[in-house]
């Protein structure tokens, strides 16, 4: 072997051929020493990283709760009204709705002439 250094994305090609060949032959104690350091230093930098939300999602959460203060349990609104009573864009109240929607604090119906209409979810729906 040469002495050029072996790097990640040399030893993932190495590694990905060899899969593909269906032959580890080529495959060297180097590369796997490579892959083992590889998958160490992946798990120190998930370690380290910050798991506290961002300025954004902790606007978003405050946001989330106004909007469900605005709702009633069996009246619904519409996305435009709930966005003006807050003072916020239609899209971004969409945006909270429908993820509102997914952790099932809002359900969500048709109304009259297909308007979509939103209401607080019942405890224990």
């Amino acid at each position: 072997m040469t002495n050029t250094k072996l790097t990640y994305v040399a030893t993932i090609n190495a590694i990905l051929t060899a899969i593909d060949k269906q032959s580890f032959e080529g495959i060297t104690a180097e590369h796997v020493e490579k892959l083992i350091a590889l998958g160490q230093s992946l798990e120190k930098r998930n370690a380290t990283k910050s798991t506290k939300p961002t300025k954004k999602q902790v606007e978003n959460a405050d946001t989330k709760q106004k909007i469900l203060d605005a709702l009633l349990v069996n009246e619904g609104k519409q996305c435009k009204a709930i966005a003006e009573e807050l003072g916020i864009s239609t899209q971004k109240c969409s945006a909270l709705l429908s993820q509102l929607v997914a952790d099932g604090e809002v359900t969500k119906a048709l109304g009259e002439k297909r308007v979509t209409l939103f209401t607080k979810a019942v405890v224990g729906e």
